[in-house]
C-alpha cells in the first residue's frame, strides 16, 4: 500500500507556492474551458437564429415584390434582395412554388435543388440540413426557409390560390461562421489564460511575501543574527511569530535558569564545604567533627532541595494541556487542614466552572501549595481561596486569577517587598525557610504574570493575588 502511494507522494510538491499556483492554474483553466464552452454554444445557438430570421427576412423581401398577373400568370421580381441570387451556383437561392409551376431565381441554374412543397397559406417551415447537388456534381446540403402565401387576382375567394416562397443558404455557411469564431474565441482565450497566469503567479508570488520574510527572520534568529521575530508581520502571520517568540523566549529563560541553578547551587555549597575542610585541617576531636558534619550536611541537603525545588518549578511548557485546578487544591487543603487542625482553620473555594491553568501541573501544586500553606500558618480560622478567568484578548486563551485571603493579622504594605524576598520570614519565630513566597513569585514570574499583597476585603487578613496574562 505504501510502496503504491510513493510515487503520488514523490510528485506532490512541497511548496506552498506550487501548491497554490497549480490549484490555482487547474481552476482558472477548467473556468475558461467551461467559459468557452459557454460562449460557443450560444454562438451556434445565436447564429443558427441569425441565419433563419436572415432568410425569413429575404423570403419577406420576396413576398414584397411577387406580383400575380390578372390571369395569374407570376410576374418574377425584378431586383433580388441580395445580389448573390442572380449569381448561378452562389450557395443563396430563391423559389416561388405554385400548383402548376414555378420560379426560380439565377443561382439555382446549375445546383439541383431539394424539392419543395406548397404550404399552407401563413404556414412557415425551417429545415435542414438538406443534401443538394452543386454545379459541379458535388453533394452539398442547405437550409431552408419557407412560407405560404394566399393570393386573390380578383379580391374574390373562389379567385385565391396558394403559392409558397423558399430561400436557401449553403450549409457550409453557419460552420463557416462558426469556425472563425471558435478560432478567434480560443485564440483571445488562450491569450487571457496566459496572462492571468503571469498574473495570478505575480499576485501569489507577492502575497507569500510575508512568509518568506518569516522564514527570513527565523533563519536570523537560528543563526544568532536577531534576538526575536519583529512585530511588523500582517495579522494572519501574528499567531505564528508570537508563538516563536514565545518559544525563544521560554528557551532562553530555561537555558539561563539551568546556569544560574548550578551557579546558585556551586556558591551555596562553596560554604559548608569550607567549612568542613577547616573543621578537618583544625585537628577537632571526632565528636566535636561529627556533630559539624551532621550540622552542614542538613544544610547542604536543605540547600540542594531549595534549588531542585526552584529548578523544577522556573520554567514550564509553553503550550501545555490545560490542568482542571479544583482537583489539586482539594488534595492540598485535605492535608493542611489535618496539619493545622489544632487551630480549626477551613478553607472555603469559590471556584468558576471551567476554568483550568495552562502549564507545569507541578508549578500548580507548587503556586497553589504555598499560598495556602502561607494563609492557613497566619489565619485565626478561615481561609478562602478564589479561581476565575483574568483579562482576555483576541485569538487568545483567557487569562487566569488566582486569590487567596485568611483572617490573619496581615501584612503591612511596608513589608510587603521584604517578606517577598527570598529567606524572608514575617515571623522568625513561626517555622519556616522563607523561601514559599519566593517559590511563587519565581513561578508567576516564569508565567510572565504579577504577584500582589494586599487586604483582604472579605476576612480582614492578607490577600495574596496572582494575575497571569492570556496565553497564546
Amino acid at each position: 500500500m505504501a510502496v503504491g502511494r510513493e510515487p503520488l507522494l514523490r510528485w506532490r510538491p512541497r511548496s506552498l507556492q506550487s501548491r497554490q499556483l497549480w490549484a490555482a492554474s487547474f481552476g482558472l483553466v477548467a473556468f475558461l474551458a467551461l467559459t468557452g464552452y459557454a460562449l460557443d454554444r450560444a454562438f451556434v445557438d445565436v447564429a443558427s437564429q441569425g441565419q433563419r430570421d436572415r432568410l425569413k427576412a429575404y423570403v419577406d423581401a420576396y413576398a414584397g415584390d411577387v406580383d400575380f398577373a390578372r390571369d395569374g400568370t407570376l410576374i418574377p421580381p425584378f431586383t433580388p434582395p441580395d445580389g448573390r441570387f442572380d449569381r448561378p451556383g452562389s450557395g443563396l437561392y430563391a423559389e416561388v412554388v405554385l400548383e402548376n409551376g414555378g420560379w426560380a431565381s439565377n443561382s439555382t441554374r446549375g445546383p439541383t435543388m431539394p424539392d419543395a412543397e406548397l404550404l399552407p397559406g401563413g404556414e412557415e417551415r425551417f429545415d435542414g440540413p438538406l443534401p443538394i447537388t452543386k454545379s459541379d456534381g458535388s453533394a452539398g446540403e442547405v437550409f431552408r426557409y419557407g412560407r405560404g402565401f394566399i393570393w386573390d387576382v380578383e379580391r374574390r375567394p373562389e379567385a385565391e390560390f396558394p403559392y409558397t416562397i423558399y430561400v436557401m443558404e449553403d450549409a457550409g455557411t453557419l460552420p463557416r461562421q462558426v469556425r472563425v469564431f471558435r478560432q478567434a474565441l480560443w485564440g483571445y482565450l488562450g491569450i487571457a489564460a496566459v496572462v492571468l497566469l503571469l498574473l495570478q503567479a505575480l499576485i501569489l508570488r507577492w502575497s507569500l511575501l510575508p512568509l518568506r520574510r518569516v522564514i527570513t527572520e527565523l533563519k536570523r534568529v537560528q543563526r544568532g543574527q536577531l534576538a526575536r521575530m519583529s512585530s511588523r508581520h500582517p495579522r494572519e502571520l501574528e499567531p505564528l511569530t508570537d508563538s516563536i517568540n514565545a518559544f525563544v523566549e521560554s528557551e532562553r529563560e530555561n537555558l539561563e535558569r539551568q546556569r544560574n541553578t548550578l551557579a546558585d547551587l556551586a556558591h551555596s555549597l562553596k560554604t559548608p564545604l569550607a567549612v568542613l575542610r577547616t573543621r578537618l585541617d583544625s585537628g577537632a576531636g571526632e565528636a566535636e567533627l561529627r556533630e559539624e558534619l551532621d550540622a552542614q550536611l542538613r544544610r547542604m541537603n536543605d540547600l540542594v532541595g531549595y534549588q531542585l525545588t526552584r529548578a523544577a518549578s522556573g520554567g514550564h511548557k509553553l503550550f501545555a494541556a490545560p490542568v482542571a485546578i479544583e482537583p489539586h487544591a482539594e488534595q492540598i487543603v485535605r492535608g493542611l487542614e489535618k496539619i493545622y487542625a489544632a487551630k480549626g482553620a477551613v478553607c472555603e473555594f469559590e471556584i468558576e466552572p471551567d476554568v483550568h491553568f495552562h502549564g507545569e501541573p507541578g508549578d500548580l501544586q507548587e503556586l497553589l501549595g504555598n499560598l495556602l500553606e502561607n494563609a492557613f500558618k497566619w489565619a485565626r480560622s478561615r481561609v478562602l481561596l478564589t479561581i476565575r478567568s483574568g483579562a482576555s484578548a483576541p485569538n487568545r486563551r483567557p487569562g487566569l486569577l488566582i486569590a487567596v485571603d485568611d483572617d490573619g493579622p496581615g501584612i503591612p504594605p511596608e513589608q510587603v517587598a521584604a517578606v517577598l524576598q527570598r529567606g524572608v520570614r514575617g515571623d522568625e519565630r513561626v517555622q519556616g525557610h522563607g523561601i514559599g513566597l519566593a517559590i511563587v513569585q519565581d513561578i508567576v514570574r516564569s508565567y510572565r504574570g504579577e504577584l500582589e499583597v494586599g487586604t483582604s476585603p472579605e476576612l480582614g487578613g492578607a490577600r495574596f493575588e496572582v494575575q497571569l496574562p492570556p496565553g497564546l
